[in-house]
């Protein structure tokens, strides 16, 4: 008999640190009861991490005691197989860690998600919540492209340990319909109880292919409310209701109105769905975290994307995420060992106030005063980049270093008409034509991990960041001090936040004689001033 289970609360939370608000949990809650939704998993079960995620990511038994869980569905969690193998203990041992027996708890489901080379040591997991009275699934990750006897051999690995459904997953996004039928034959040839699958969006497929398994007599449905999860995210709930409605016992008008009122807001913010990138992503069995992380920070421009995209598909391994990669993907072809150029910047800008400036709100809330703080002050402003709300013209220079940066701002250069710091190693022949006009001071850069250092015509940084290229400029210049507005700073979860903070870090250990205070509102480590205080 078809089952559907929505997971929004648990794959959505990629997307938002696993951080819903009371609101929307109480009327996704309310919602899928309403709609007679069999299956909800409520989040994640993990060990504490070293990050803030949001409670959805631990679904504690102290925290699903404050959910008031309505009548209807059953609720479950899942746990990463990774999570129990690398806990440093006997898996069972970690399973007593993490739950506790079903009869004391409110979830009565544990799906455990394994990749393909976990899947033998998952007996001993499911036998033991099985033990602990409870309903257990096995997701059988990045099931896309296997060879059919590995599929046949790991099927055959859990199901000794007799799961209550073993499900197939597309994590990249990449399945077809044929592949689908294929798998989903695979795995009934080899087990004999329910089968559910996982769909992904990456290539506009996820709802036909879930489609196309249940024809193919899968049982258990995976689906989110618009879609909401990693990269492209998933099958839509209320899409998979709208096909249903009519034949089975499902309401789907509940989840209609949680779409709009809820959910279709937070998509707008988040942007998650199938799009080109995450198309080329999946094409090319590439993670689809890859595409993620580098759509959701603004200084990746979609040229320096395809780019990485390109990168990667060349590479093996790219099935699983890891950040060291992508970091090369981002700067292929361009030149890693310092280049000392002709400029020669020590002290140019000896005993003076240095004023380095983004484009970001506060600094466009506190134009008015920034401009006064300029006009009276008189220090040297570099800008940080070139497309500003402030008034350009009381600006001295300006910093770009960044290619994507650089790519996507490219338009507004024949306005620029001041001189601009920016390292010529870092750029083609082609890019540098953008600047013909302009009056380009040269200072190389290179990316090194771990590493901020300036010196007389070059600098290397730990990331390609242009904020930390011109605080080598101005430190090599032996401003007396350097004043930023608008370093607003990010999420404290944001990759963006931890670089900066460990820029700043590693500013003050290597500069520490330089005065440096943030004149706007920041959540970096640096000190505090105000753009509003008197001058003394």
């Amino acid at each position: 008999m078809q089952k559907i289970l929505d997971c929004t609360l648990r794959d959505g939370g990629y997307y938002n640190h696993w951080d819903f608000s009371p609101e929307v949990v109480d009327a996704y809650l309310t919602a899928v009861a309403k709609a007679k939704i069999d299956y909800v998993e409520l989040g994640l079960r993990n060990y504490p991490k070293s990050v803030y995620s949001g409670p959805f990511a631990y679904t504690t038994e102290e925290f699903l005691n404050t959910l008031h869980l309505p009548k209807g569905p059953t609720y479950g969690v899942m746990v990463d197989a990774k999570t129990l193998l690398d806990a440093g203990k006997p898996v069972v041992a970690a399973i007593n860690d993490l739950f506790v027996p079903a009869q004391e708890s409110k979830v009565d489901l544990v799906r455990i998600a394994a990749h393909f080379n976990e899947a033998e040591q998952c007996e001993s997991m499911i036998k033991a919540f099985k033990e602990m009275g409870y309903i257990v699934g096995l997701n059988l990750m990045q099931a896309g492209g296997k060879p059919s006897e590995v599929i046949a051999e790991k099927v055959q690995a859990v199901a000794k340990a007799n799961p209550d459904v073993i499900y197939f997953a597309d994590s990249l996004g990449n399945m077809d319909s044929a592949e689908v039928t294929r798998i989903a034959e695979i795995v009934k040839q080899n087990w004999d109880g329910d089968i559910g699958i996982h769909t992904h969006n990456n290539m506009g497929q996820a709802m036909s292919n879930t489609m196309t398994a249940r024809s193919n007599g899968v049982t258990w449905l995976d689906v989110t409310v618009t879609g909401m999860g990693r990269g492209a995210g998933n099958a839509q709930t209320e899409n998979l209701l709208a096909e249903l409605d009519g034949l089975d016992k499902y309401l789907p008008t509940a989840i209609y109105e949680l779409v709009i009122r809820h959910f279709e807001p937070m998509q707008r913010r988040y942007g998650w769905g199938s799009s080109l990138l995450y198309y080329l992503g999946a094409k090319n069995d590439i993670h689809p975290t890859y595409i993620q992380n580098m759509l959701s920070n603004p200084n990746y421009g979609t040229e320096e994307i395809v780019g990485a995209i390109e990168h990667l598909k060349k590479l093996e391994g790219t099935t699983s995420y890891n950040g060291d990669v992508l970091e090369e993907a981002l700067t292929v072809g361009k030149i890693s060992q310092p280049t000392e150029s002709q400029s020669d910047l020590s002290g140019i800008f000896s005993g003076k106030e240095i004023l380095l400036v983004t484009n970001t709100p506060n600094a466009a809330t506190h134009r008015v005063a920034i401009e006064t703080y300029i006009k009276t002050r008189k220090p040297i402003v570099i800008g940080i980049n070139t497309k500003h709300e402030l008034n350009t013209e009381l600006f001295d220079y300006f910093a770009v270093s960044h290619n994507s940066k650089y790519l996507s701002e490219s338009s507004h250069y024949s306005e620029v008409a001041k001189p601009v710091f920016l390292p010529k190693n870092r750029f083609d022949e082609d890019e540098l034509s953008k600047f013909s006009n302009i009056s380009m001071i040269d200072y190389s850069s290179t990316i090194e991990k771990d590493t901020l250092t300036a010196h007389k015509n070059y600098c290397t940084l730990p990331y390609d960041n242009t904020a930390a290229y011109a605080l080598c400029i101005a430190f090599i210049g032996q401003a007396q001090k350097i004043s930023l507005v608008g370093f607003d700073g990010y999420d404290v979860t944001d990759r963006r936040q931890m670089e900066m903070n460990e820029i700043f870090s590693m500013v003050s250990q290597q500069f520490g004689s330089t005065s440096i205070q943030a004149l706007t509102p920041t959540t970096y480590p640096v000190k505090a001033g105000s753009i509003y205080a008197p001058a003394i």
